[in-house]
């Protein structure tokens, strides 16, 4: 008995050991001790009743070569600091801006990369009582403050993002479970707002805001039942997914205000969501303990992944090891040993030419390709999950014979040029052209999805001067406000193409991780609204045995509290926990760049 209960004390001790590294196929992943921010003093918070911490990263294209800069939020306090990554020790004795406030707590916060320059940033913060704060913290200063009086909603801010190719349009999701499109040119007003029916559908509506001249919020958007915990633009920016408290994913056509398709949660609400990196699948995660991807195509569930003990926080797409293999038929007919020496020349080449091989998937379907998406999640258990979404599990209506899994390890030696054009353009249309000029791996950034900087040259791009009727972007969003719904459709912010897919591809999968009491078989959902208590055994929430049980790549503890924050970069990965510790793991092959004298001169933990 006593051997027995050591072996057992050992064991557990082994499984709360908290991971310094971790190993996948395509090497090892290393934590950077000395590239840990923190605040100033390193000491840990108390997390008690504190919003999470969250990250948010820029790159202000600095000729120094080191433009990157990072944002992060404690209890109370804000930080901006210059982020040197796998290059240089974190210097926490100098941030750019610190910010403590009263009253209130920064809950979520957004840069506009558009218009981010080495004199200038744009940063929206929210807050714990509802108000929005537009920050420069390199000049400084504090521009505007939206909601101030909390006339337009007093709960908690849970999400703000800047729409994806404006320079003036921001949306911001609270915890009453509503969203709000504001236009940083305009006013909120001196009274609580009045609005009118745009449009509704289940389990949404939409209203603008009656007022005899343009004020804030534009619109006003109420989406299902308790809170809206995150949303998250498509790589184009022209549609929208939503997370709720009720258990929801909504994904909405931005422009058209209209609902583009739904799923429910195994159980519980949905804390965070996430893109792939062409706009063809959303995972999402939540009070279930399970990731689950969804086809944006096909609205429906393809995938299921169990691996967290616990409430899953965050998810996001690797943009770096996403890896697409195409050939033409003919192609097959070789050995393998042919196929093989395709594999390599195509490897050469792949970095620069991943994101339209994905994006070409919608006009080839044809085609053989082998694909794989890498997206990672973090949860309340402590542990980070890395996941590969593989052709098995996307196209199982092709032979398996003829369907390839190589994963993208182009950061094990070094960064080819273009590794950046992923996140750096549009993604789900070929059509829009990348914004950045050619040869920059321009690297933008947000909490949960980098904003496509292709958008940029795009119609979508929004003019700074307001409510002019002639321009696009916001003046044709207040435009269209004014003039209700007839004149709504001028509202697109982007060029639109129509598409139009019929597949429908069924899968009998018995994966019996987690059991149900029945094997019904999926029933087709009516349009009509859906007794939640009734989704279970449907396509919005199909059982667990009728879609493929994802396994985690690794499932590691590498934090002593909750997890908040997961962001994956050119040459690292960045986590976050509830105690206030942002690491910096590097990618295989990554960790030889921080040098030996940079550790050497680490700092030295003095309070600012």
């Amino acid at each position: 008995m006593l051997i027995s209960k050591m072996a057992a004390e050992g064991g557990g001790k082994e499984m709360n050991e908290i991971k310094t590294q971790f190993t996948t196929r395509e090497g090892v992943y290393k934590l950077l001790t000395h590239s840990e921010y923190s605040r100033p003093n390193r000491v840990p918070f108390n997390s008690q009743g504190s919003n999470p911490v969250k990250v948010s990263f820029v790159n202000v294209n600095d000729q120094s070569g080191n433009g990157d800069r990072i944002c992060f939020n404690v209890g109370r306090e804000l930080y901006f600091y210059i982020y040197k990554g796998v290059r240089k020790a974190a210097d926490l004795s100098k941030p750019i801006d610190k910010r403590i406030y009263k009253g209130t707590q920064p809950t979520c916060h957004d840069f506009n990369h558009l218009t981010a320059t080495a004199e200038s940033v744009s940063l929206l913060v929210g807050f714990s009582a509802g108000q929005v704060q537009l920050i420069d913290p390199i000049k400084k200063e504090t521009s505007k403050l939206f909601n101030e009086e909390r006339l337009i909603d007093k709960s908690r801010v849970t999400c703000v993002k800047w729409v994806p190719g404006s320079e003036s349009l921001f949306l911001v999701s609270h915890a009453s479970g509503s969203m709000y499109l504001y236009n940083v040119e305009h006013t909120c007003g001196t009274a609580a707002p009045h609005y009118q029916l745009l449009k509704q559908g289940d389990s949404y509506s939409v209203h603008t805001c009656k007022s005899k001249s343009t004020r804030n919020p534009l619109l006003k958007w109420s989406v299902g039942d308790g809170a809206l915990n995150e949303f998250a633009f498509s790589p184009d920016g022209k549609f929208l997914a939503c997370v709720s408290q009720d258990g929801f994913l909504r994904v909405f056509n931005f422009d058209a205000v209209e609902l583009h398709g739904t799923m429910k949660s195994y159980f519980g609400g949905l804390l965070c969501v996430c893109w792939s990196p062409d706009g063809k699948y959303i995972v999402a995660g939540g009070e279930d303990d399970l990731v689950t991807v969804w086809s944006f195509l096909d609205c429906r569930v393809i995938a299921r992944g169990h691996g967290h003990k616990s409430w899953v926080s965050v998810v996001a797409f690797d943009h770096y090891t996403t890896s697409v293999e195409e050939s033409d038929p003919m192609e097959f007919s070789g050995s393998d040993e042919d196929f093989q020496d395709q594999v390599v020349q195509f490897g050469r080449d792949r970095a620069n030419s991943t994101q339209s091989r994905l994006s070409k998937r919608n006009s080839t379907d044809s085609r053989p390709v082998s694909v794989t998406y890498r997206f990672g999640s973090v949860g309340q258990d402590t542990q980070l999950c890395l996941w590969d979404l593989t052709e098995d599990i996307l196209f199982p209506h092709l032979p398996l014979s003829r369907t390839r899994t190589h994963t993208n390890v182009m950061n094990a030696t070094g960064p080819p040029a273009g590794a950046a054009i992923i996140s750096s353009s549009n993604t789900t249309n070929g059509n829009n052209g990348s914004a950045n000029t050619p040869g920059v791996t321009t690297l933008p950034r947000s909490n949960s999805l980098p904003h496509s900087a292709g958008t940029a040259n795009s119609t979508a791009k929004t003019s700074g001067t307001g409510g002019g009727t002639g321009g696009t972007g916001g003046g044709i969003m207040d435009s269209a406000i004014a003039t209700g719904v007839s004149k709504f459709a001028t509202l697109s912010l982007h060029d639109r193409k129509e598409r139009h897919h019929d597949k429908d591809h069924k899968r009998n999968h018995s994966m019996g991780h987690i059991s149900s009491k029945s094997s019904d078989k999926l029933n087709l959902l009516s349009k009509s609204k859906t007794d939640p208590a009734k989704t279970l055994g449907t396509l919005l929430c199909p059982r667990m045995e009728d879609v493929p049980l994802l396994e985690p790549l690794i499932c590691k503890k590498i934090a002593h509290e909750r997890l908040t924050v997961l962001i994956f970069l050119e040459d690292c990965l960045v986590t976050a926990c509830q105690e206030g510790f942002i690491c910096t793991w590097a990618r295989p092959g990554k960790v030889g760049l921080l040098s030996s004298q940079n550790q050497a001169s680490s700092p030295s933990g003095t309070v600012v």
